[in-house]
């Protein structure tokens, strides 16, 4: 058994602090918390006081050996006249993604569509003990109707054409081993070709996809941009609707997700990505709508938490390993602390279908984060490597600045 000994507990329930609290981990699991009374046991960790609160959940991540929206994290650009890199170079930038993410205390990866299913050549590895790195879970490819993102995004994409081609795709997803699908309502804000705002598929094409998935027992993930494919993958019943800026225009949208359990993944670094970090890689057409993206992004993210919507921490952008300023934009934009920290372990736990993750609760998996400060002061202690003491995965400390010193 490893006991946590004297820590302020966030339990990712939206409860109050625990302080002084005791946390108990027996097979990996959370078997008990109690008070921190008197002298700590022999063998216990005393955490001194840090915060201790689940490992976060990254909803929405594009697991993937491109490190466009990640300058510096990969080898620096072939110069001319240098031979041809390997293309399994690639696998060694997902290992250090990897590595880099379990760092940052993010335990669990929703991986929402890569090139060539790296997603899940790195979910196996992980699974396999071949490298370490956070759980993850796989779309397979995205599916989406023959249009110009297709031609950019490649192996990334499984285009189809009526509902038959649709159910057949779902099915070689699942084929692939993935463990949820992952649809396209609507364009890409990426596309120049693309207009966001109309929905991309038809009503019998969802259905064919969201009812094939879900007979197959698997979740159903929808990228949202404009209203009309908003209003379709909500009538439908997907699982959780990713980006969504749009739904802020129409409420009772937003009201049929809080009743029916829908997460919203609002991705607000996606926007800021395109609005504002790399203004130079992009058309200045998608550069200006972006502008306009992010503001409903953030609109909707406060209508949404009115509503009672379940909201989800989801990066969509790089560095890996800088997952969590997702949830400072989050608090930024409206939130909490307290709530932000929900959203990034429990409401991303029920985006992904995961009951036993996402919480400091007694029979959770012991999949923990360990901090210095008080992230209900400051979020932003959560997305500074510095404060980053333990990171705990399945009962295991496996990063964190405090591990040396308790291993040796």
């Amino acid at each position: 058994m490893t006991v946590l000994w004297n820590a302020r507990v966030v339990d990712g329930t939206g409860a109050p602090p625990r302080e002084r609290a005791v946390v108990e981990i027996d097979a990996g699991r959370v078997s008990g918390l109690g008070t921190a009374d008197g002298a700590p046991p022999r063998g216990a960790i005393d955490v001194g006081g840090r915060t201790v609160l689940p490992g976060l959940i990254d909803a929405h991540a594009h697991v993937s050996s491109d490190t466009l929206r990640s300058p510096g994290f990969g080898p620096p650009p072939p110069l001319h006249g240098e031979l041809p890199r390997p293309r399994a170079l690639g696998y060694f930038i997902l290992a250090k993604s990897a590595r880099a993410m379990l760092d940052a205390g993010v335990t669990t990866v929703r991986d929402v569509g890569s090139y060539d299913d790296e997603g899940i050549a790195l979910r196996e590895a992980v699974r396999l003990g071949i490298v370490e790195g956070p759980r993850i879970l796989c779309c397979g490819r995205i599916i989406s109707a023959t249009a110009p993102g297709g031609a950019i995004f490649k192996t990334m994409y499984r285009e189809a054409d009526g509902p038959d081609d649709m159910r057949k795709a779902v099915r070689e997803q699942l084929r692939r081993g993935a463990d949820f699908i992952k649809l396209m309502a609507t364009g890409a804000r990426s596309v120049v070709a693309e207009d966001p705002e109309p929905a991309q598929i038809t009503v019998a094409e969802c259905n064919a996809i969201v009812g094939e998935a879900h007979r197959m027992g698997v979740r159903v993930a929808a990228h949202v941009e404009g209203l009309e494919g908003g209003r379709l993958v909500i009538q439908e019943g997907v699982d959780t609707v990713e980006h969504g800026l749009s739904l802020h225009r129409e409420p009772p949208l937003l009201q049929t997700m809080a009743e029916r359990g829908i997460v919203l993944v609002p991705t607000l670094s996606t926007f800021h990505d395109l609005a504002d970090r790399f203004t130079d890689d992009f058309a200045p057409a998608l550069v200006e709508q972006a502008k306009r993206q992010k503001e409903e992004a953030y609109k909707t993210l406060v209508a949404a938490r009115e509503a009672g919507v379940t909201l989800a921490m989801g990066h969509d952008s790089g560095p890996p390993g800088d997952n969590a300023i997702e949830l400072v934009r989050m608090v930024e934009g409206g939130m909490t602390p307290l709530e932000g920290i929900v959203a990034a372990t429990r409401g991303s736990a029920r985006a992904l279908g995961l009951d036993d993750v996402g919480t400091v609760t007694a029979g959770a998996v012991a999949d923990l984060l360990v901090v210095d400060g008080d992230p209900l002061s400051d979020v932003r202690v959560l997305n500074d490597p510095e404060r980053i003491w333990l990171v705990v995965q399945g009962g295991t400390i496996v990063a964190g600045r405090g591990r040396g010193t308790i291993e040796s």
